[in-house]
């Protein structure tokens, strides 16, 4: 929510309030004008009939900014006092802030922290008097976050200084600002502030993409702080970085980095400049940066990312791993569950032949899989069972239904073996191996595979002898996932998984 404040400038000199001159008046002047006020943006500089006169001293005249002053006084300007005007020529401006809300305290980054409210051209704080959740939720909606998590009382955020805004304030939840809600009134109240009040939001994700390929995994990315979307500076941008966003987003893959052009441009914030990834980081904001809202670009330099997902389809749970938990999608970037209304054996047959496995045992419905959280993604699918894809199916539009998270649906499938053969020669028996693991196929690294090691590969295949173990360039080089390093079998395992090795997914190869 906007908030205006138009009018004429006067500055205290030498214990005098006076008038400033508008001779060179300009935006850049309005600039330092608002920001020493408080305000996030300036709207305008105003000349003469735009504003209403004043009396008195003139203290200031030709005054010229850079715009990046702390201070009006700090601008070039005559000696204090010498003018060559009349209050006909006053200058003034017109400043706004973006929201009339804020969070102040060293923890505001991750949406905790003293609640300051705007009015009047001032930052004042709230009184904790019936301060609760209600109140926190519309003012964490208000700051852009999803959630308020809790309310916090005086003593749980570092205190405020300067006017105390709101007193008694009682919200339904619903309103859309915090102003909106019962109170006392503007200034009136019985507190110090040692009964500052504070709120804890969250927001579920702070990464997004946005621009109109944003559902498919393409877009201009925007990441999350101090309550407020904006944007990222392409200066460095690279594959590194978009590994990161892609993983962050749920993702499996990171296709390329978007540059510039071939990114929609953003507005507002531009939070992130000049940066760095190693590739591995669980979070964009991990990586190196400038720090936030330090950089020298537009939006035409906004960063980008497409991504792709190798499999919009996945089973979570504690026995995900042998083919049985709840079923997600992934949609527009996220990950969500399916309800179980009419969720029968071609559902799971579509599901599972989808993860890769060879036969669907049966469909599991709410009570029987393990409850998800978040999206719900899909309700009343209705598969014939011949479909490659489980959104081919027949349903409800996406995210439209009226379930729960007890009603979350799953499958249980099954794989005949876990290990195959690949190559030109897998038919008479050699070839790169890869067991099965989680829904995907994948390989084995070569460290100190040995002939122990093909003697339990080529027994659970089947067949009756071994003859060698072949190490890396003497098999045709696989993709994707390595399931395997490190593997050290006795020999007489039944198994390949059944052998020591690293873990699933941990390994030091290409």
């Amino acid at each position: 929510m906007a908030s205006n404040i138009l009018g004429y400038f006067i500055c205290i000199h030498n214990g005098e309030w006076g008038t400033i001159c508008d001779d060179g008046w300009d935006i850049n002047v309005a600039k330092v004008v608002c920001r020493q006020l408080g305000y996030d943006y300036y709207f305008r500089a105003l000349l003469r009939r735009n504003v209403p006169r004043g009396s008195g001293r003139i203290w200031l005249d030709d005054v010229q900014c850079v715009g990046n002053e702390s201070n009006i006084s700090s601008c070039s300007h005559r000696e204090w006092g010498l003018h060559n005007c009349r209050h006909y020529k006053d200058a003034g401006v017109q400043c706004s802030v973006i929201n009339s809300v804020r969070l102040r305290g060293p923890e505001i980054s991750i949406g905790k922290g003293r609640v300051e409210v705007f009015y009047n051209g001032e930052w004042g704080t709230i009184c904790d008097d019936g301060w609760d959740i209600n109140d926190a939720t519309v003012v964490c909606r208000q700051l852009g976050y999803d959630n308020g998590v809790k309310a916090l009382l005086g003593g749980k955020v570092p205190y405020g200084s300067g006017t105390i805004w709101l007193d008694e304030v009682s919200c339904e939840g619903n309103e859309n600002i915090i102003s909106s809600c019962s109170h006392r009134g503007w200034g009136s109240h019985n507190c110090g502030h040692d009964e500052d009040v504070g709120v804890q939001c969250s927001v579920i994700n702070s990464v997004r993409l946005r621009g109109p390929e944003s559902s498919i995994g393409k877009g201009r990315v925007e990441v999350f702080y101090n309550g407020e979307w904006g944007t990222i500076c392409d200066d460095g941008w690279d594959l590194n970085d978009a590994k990161v966003v892609c993983r962050q987003l749920g993702y499996d893959y990171a296709g390329r980095a978007l540059i510039g052009r071939n990114v929609p441009h953003g507005s507002g914030r531009i939070w992130l400049d000049d940066v760095q990834c190693v590739g591995n980081e669980s979070n964009i904001s991990s990586c190196s940066h400038r720090g936030w809202g330090l950089h020298n670009c537009k939006h035409y330099e906004d960063a980008g990312v497409q991504c792709s997902v190798i499999n919009s389809v996945r089973l979570r749970g504690p026995e995900s791993s042998i083919g049985k938990g709840r079923v997600e999608v992934f949609y527009n970037g996220e990950w969500g569950t399916i309800c179980d209304d009419g969720w029968d054996i071609n559902d799971a047959k579509v599901v599972c032949r989808q993860l890769g496995y060879d036969y669907y045992f049966r469909a599991l419905l709410g009570g029987n899989v393990p409850h998800g959280s978040g999206r719900i993604w899909l309700d009343d699918v209705q598969c014939v069972g011949n479909e490659s894809d489980i959104s081919s199916c027949s349903h409800t539009v996406w995210g439209l239904h009226n379930c729960r998270h007890n009603e979350d649906a799953g499958v249980q499938c099954s794989v005949i073996n876990s290990v195959r053969l690949r190559g030109p020669e897998s038919s008479i028996g050699k070839g790169r191996v890869e067991v099965f693991y989680n829904g995907e196929w994948g390989t084995i690294c070569d460290d100190g595979w040995d002939i122990n090691d093909a003697k339990v590969v080529c027994r659970q295949l089947g067949y009756d002898y071994y003859f060698r173990a072949l190490l890396g360039g003497n098999v045709p080089h696989g993709s994707g996932r390595i399931w395997l390093d490190d593997v050290q079998c006795v020999g007489n395992e039944n198994n390949i998984s059944s052998c020591s090795h690293r873990g699933w997914g941990l390994h030091n190869c290409r």
